[in-house]
């Protein structure tokens, strides 16, 4: 190195070494029982003579001087010996041990026991060796950073500093050691950025250029003509004055920039001093002419003020003239008037004698009518009830008629079922029949084939064999026979060899002939057998449908069995003799109520009966009262409808517009009719209302009244007997909304207690159920499924809103090159970065708050807001999953700590918007979670897997995990995935998954369908008060919706 420093090794070796040290002499003259401090010294100056740093003092002989880094230091040795040879005794070491005080047991701590064992002599050296030693492993450890503490004086008095004092504690020190060292090198060492950031502004035109760190800090030390530096890896190394030559010049950049903006902010004060001289000139004018007009103002104000004088004198001249005259007027009128008074008395007492007579002969007139009238309706009634009775009665005749030709169709088609199955059974017989032939024509066929191939290859082997015989014969024959003979019957060998051939041949051309054929019939026969594996699977659909076919007449008898026995009930209760009963006049009553009764077919009742006389008169009174009750329900329906198809708001949180209808209906007791209109018109009114899919606010709104009417409807109605004679459609599942609905309207226990408001509805309630006609169920499973369809189609509108934001919120956006070297405009360039980081995450956000905002705005029960909720968290948990997983660049650890900070911000609104709005929506994002927890987790390479799966990500399967390891990838510190076993014993579970018919896709579904029932949505809500809810202007000066004020008490 070409920088020389003091080396204090050899005074280390001088005191410590072993054999041959100072404490090791010392030791040893412990142990030898007449060892004095002179001759431990005397055997220190033979030993230490040769050392340069041991120096031996000229008159004292127990002394002794060591050359110390920092000087020269005179030890005497005086009671050396005996210092080195204390000790501690043990029995009192372990009764101070032993104390019940910390303080004392911790200042005598048990030594080990290998100290103890190692020797029997134990010196106050060697023991102050090994802590010293302890201290440097301590020390060696650590990082070598530390604070240098120097005492200011000797006299340990403050505001007192001797500098000879301090620089003698720094050189003893080594810290000016230390200072010369550092100078002699590279005192100066920055990073690029921090060089770039303090530096950048002397050479503008580097920051403005597209450079690398390392080359523009490489051309600002080149501009200022700086030597002897370095650029190392990530910083730049300075020699010992450039730092200060660097801020040289940036001090006077500085300085000439400070005084460019001392210009500016001068002549800015100029300007203001100038723009406060012209205001105060103004306000100097302005009051000038201020009191110019008060000497206007207050000569006007005299001129008013004596016109006022003038005017008040003038009226009181005027009033006592006017005095006078009204006490004359006052005489006159109070004498007419008390003959007028007279007059008016004397007319009011005949009037009210007169009006006596004749309320007592209206009453008695009245109640001659009221008695014409019992009679007449008690008559009109018992006809028409006849009359219905008659009409029910043809009714059961025809359902009888009717259940007859039900069975004699369920016959027939038992027998077809019975038919088709038999040709079931018997085209499967034939079909095996036709298979086993095929296979044993095509094993024959196959054996032939292998037959006359045989019989061709010994033919081939024959000829071959001839042919060879025969020239054997021809080379070995004697030259003496004639080779004409020979030849001739060669050839005749041969010529019957080639036509056994070609006889052969022709039979093999024969059986591939016969194979083609067979061929030929096979393929004929698997199209048969494919035609009639067809006609087999018509056969077995048409079964199916048959069945169903017949299930369903079967359940339509069974319906019209129930409304037989039903109409046959009400048939025995509906006898002539039951209704001349006190009765008759509430149910008149509520006949007239709903408007059910007709006058035509009134008409025809008593016609029928023959007794056209007596009750022409009945019906010609009831015909203009009946009308003009039906026209006047047809004006409420109208009004009603009309109401609700504006936006009626809320009354302490309860919808009004569901209110209103509630009462309405149970007022009008639409419920408990066969046929009403009321129903329809409602449902297209919420229908026409929700045609405009992307408003939210109107959505939420008609959610609430919708939600609200069908928790009335579902604690209010009960199924009744007449209700089965209805047609319907059972439907084999119930998943949908509407089949829970049924099940659950069907399962209801009778003995809830519920309430709904009777009578005028002015807040008295009636804890009871009504029975509800099919009407009434059909309203509520219309309602029901358009609180599904209002529920979906705002979950979809907000899945539309944040799933641009959710593509943008995967991946971090990256910072531009351009950035890193920008000295002035980096910070603001941080700042944008760090905004751009958080803003699609905070716009998710922002949505969110909205979309919670609008539906507590219209009171949307809690309990559907937390659905929502849930399932927008589950379908945030799928895109941001399923993108992950697909996307490699997005299984990055600094990726993975951005999307962990956006999933911190909606932890934040889940705690923001509380347990009652967002329930368990948060535990929806346990995929994407635990996927970003495992990969901004340190250390990866030292889990195994079973505490990956089991710990770190237990939700995630095989498949995902295996899928997220091998995609991993470190930008920031470069650390590895997971280790190559995990990843093996990932694949081998794998296989064995593959294996076991586990599906294989890590990637998760989306679940859109209605997560709740009618059930889980009752039970989750409230009682509703609705008996003080204030109806709207519209109808509330309406005598016909009189029931819905609220009775004062």
């Amino acid at each position: 190195s070409y920088i020389e420093f003091v080396d204090n090794q050899d005074v280390l070796d001088l005191i410590e070494k072993k054999p041959g040290g100072i404490i090791t002499l010392l030791d040893e003259a412990c142990m030898f029982p007449k060892s004095t401090h002179e001759t431990f010294c005397q055997k220190l100056y033979q030993t230490f003579k040769a050392n340069k740093r041991f120096i031996k003092p000229k008159l004292s002989r127990t002394d002794f001087t060591i050359s110390h880094y920092a000087g020269e230091v005179v030890y005497q040795s005086d009671q050396f010996l005996d210092k080195n040879k204390d000790y501690i005794v043990p029995e009192h070491q372990d009764l101070l041990n032993s104390s019940k005080c910390p303080f004392v047991s911790g200042l005598f701590p048990p030594l080990s026991e290998e100290t103890t064992k190692s020797s029997k002599f134990s010196s106050i050296g060697s023991r102050f060796k090994l802590q010293l030693q302890s201290l440097m492993e301590t020390l060696n450890s650590t990082e070598p950073h530390y604070v240098r503490c120097v005492k200011p004086n000797n006299l340990l008095k403050p505001s007192v500093f001797e500098n000879v004092n301090i620089m003698h504690q720094l050189r003893c020190g080594g810290v000016l050691e230390a200072i010369r060292i550092s100078c002699a090198g590279y005192p100066t060492r920055r990073t690029f950025f921090e060089f770039l950031n303090r530096f950048g502004l002397l050479a503008s035109e580097v920051m403005d250029g597209n450079y690398d760190e390392k080359v523009a800090c490489t051309k600002i030390l080149e501009k200022k003509g700086l030597k002897g530096f370095q650029i190392g890896k990530t910083k730049v190394f300075l020699r010992a004055g450039q730092m200060a030559e660097l801020d040289a010049r940036r001090a006077e950049v500085l300085s000439n920039a400070a005084k460019a903006i001392q210009r500016k902010i001068r002549t800015h004060i100029a300007r203001k001093q100038f723009i406060a001289l012209r205001k105060a000139c103004i306000g100097i004018q302005s009051l000038w002419r201020g009191r110019l007009a008060c000497k206007l103002y207050e000569h006007m104000r005299r001129d008013a003020a004596a016109i006022k004088i003038q005017k008040n004198m003038r009226r009181y001249v005027a009033k006592r003239a006017y005095k006078q005259l009204l006490a004359s007027v006052l005489v006159l009128q109070t004498g007419s008037r008390a003959m007028a008074a007279c007059n008016k008395f004397r007319f009011r007492k005949q009037t009210k004698a007169a009006t006596i007579v004749q309320a007592k002969w209206r009453c008695h007139r009245a109640y001659l009518y009221y008695k014409k009238l019992k009679i007449a309706s008690i008559i009109s009634q018992t006809r028409w009830r006849g009359r219905i009775a008659r009409i029910e009665l043809r009714k059961l005749r025809l359902a009888a008629r009717e259940t007859g030709a039900l069975k004699e169709a369920k016959d027939k088609l038992e027998k077809t079922v019975e038919e088709l199955t038999w040709r079931l059974q018997l085209e499967k017989r034939l079909r095996t029949d036709l298979e086993e032939a095929k296979g044993q024509e095509i094993a024959k066929l196959q054996q032939s084939l292998q037959v006359m191939q045989t019989k061709i290859d010994d033919a081939n082997a024959m000829i071959v064999k001839e042919r060879e015989a025969a020239k054997k014969a021809i080379e070995e024959a004697p030259p003496i026979i004639k080779e004409k003979q020979v030849f001739v019957e060669d050839t005749k060998k041969v010529d019957l060899l080639t036509t056994e051939v070609e006889q052969l041949q022709a039979s093999l051309q024969l059986e591939k002939q016969r194979a083609d054929d067979s061929e030929g019939k096979l393929s004929e026969s698997q199209r048969t057998s494919e035609e009639r594996r067809k006609r087999l699977e018509e056969a077995e659909s048409k079964v199916l449908h048959l069945q169903e076919s017949l299930s369903r007449l079967e359940e339509k008898l069974r319906n019209l069995e129930s409304e037989n026995q039903v109409l046959r009930q009400q048939a025995v209760s509906m006898a002539p003799n039951k209704f001349l009963s006190g009765r008759s006049k509430s149910i008149l009553q509520r006949n007239s109520d709903n408007g059910h009764i007709l006058n035509n077919d009134l008409k025809s009742a008593t016609d029928s009966h023959g007794t056209a006389s007596t009750a022409k008169e009945p019906s010609e009174v009831e015909d203009k009262p009946q009308r003009s009750l039906n026209e006047k329900q047809q004006e409420n329906q109208d009004l009603l409808i009309r109401c609700i198809a504006q936006h009626l708001g809320f009354s302490q949180s309860r919808p009004i517009a569901a209110c209103i209808i509630y009462k309405c209906l149970l007022q009008w007791r639409s419920f408990e009719v066969e046929r009403t209109s009321v129903f329809d018109r409602i449902i297209q009114a919420i229908g026409h209302a929700i045609e405009t899919q992307d408003n939210n606010d109107v959505l939420a709104y008609w959610l609430s009244n919708a939600s609200t009417l069908l928790l009335l409807l579902q604690r209010t109605l009960k199924a009744s007997g007449a209700a089965g004679m209805a047609p319907q459609r059972r439907r084999s599942s119930s998943a949908t909304l509407f089949g829970r609905m049924t099940q659950s309207f069907r399962g209801a226990p009778p003995g809830v207690n519920l309430s709904f408001v009777n009578g005028n509805l002015a807040g008295g309630v009636d804890i009871r159920q009504v029975e509800a006609k099919y009407p009434a169920l059909l309203f509520k499973q219309q309602l029901t499924a358009y609180v599904e369809k209002i529920y979906g189609m705002i979950r979809d509108n907000l899945k539309k809103e944040i799933s641009p934001l959710l593509g943008l919120c995967i991946q971090a956006p990256r910072t531009s090159r351009a950035s890193l070297v920008k000295g002035s405009a980096r910070s603001l360039a941080n700042a944008a970065a760090q905004q751009a980081l958080v803003a699609h995450w905070q716009g998710i956000v922002r949505s969110l708050g909205n979309f919670l905002s609008t539906l507590k705005s219209n009171h949307v029960p809690p309990f559907l807001v937390r659905k929502v909720f849930t399932q927008i968290f589950s379908f945030i948990n799928v895109q941001l999953f399923n993108s992950l997983l697909l996307r490699r660049e997005c299984c990055s650890f600094s990726n993975g700590e951005y999307v962990k900070a956006g999933l911190a911000e909606l932890e934040h609104w889940c705690y923001k918007a509380t347990d009652e709005y967002a329930g368990s929506a948060w535990d929806e994002l346990k995929h994407i979670r635990q996927a970003i927890g495992f990969l901004v987790i340190h250390q990866k390479p030292k889990k195994t897997l079973d505490e990956i799966s089991h710990d770190l990500c237990p939700v995630l399967s095989i498949q995902q995990l295996y899928r997220i390891s091998t995609m991993y990838w470190d930008d920031k510190y470069g650390t590895h995935s997971v280790s190559s076993d995990v990843i093996s014993n990932m694949r081998i579970l794998m296989t064995e998954d593959s294996n076991n018919a586990v599906s294989n896709s890590f990637l998760l579904d989306d679940d859109s369908s209605i997560p709740f029932s009618v059930d889980d949505f009752s039970k989750s809500m409230e009682q509703i008060d609705i008996s003080d809810v204030e109806p709207p202007p519209l109808i509330r000066e309406n005598s016909g919706f009189v029931f819905l004020l609220p009775r004062l008490e």
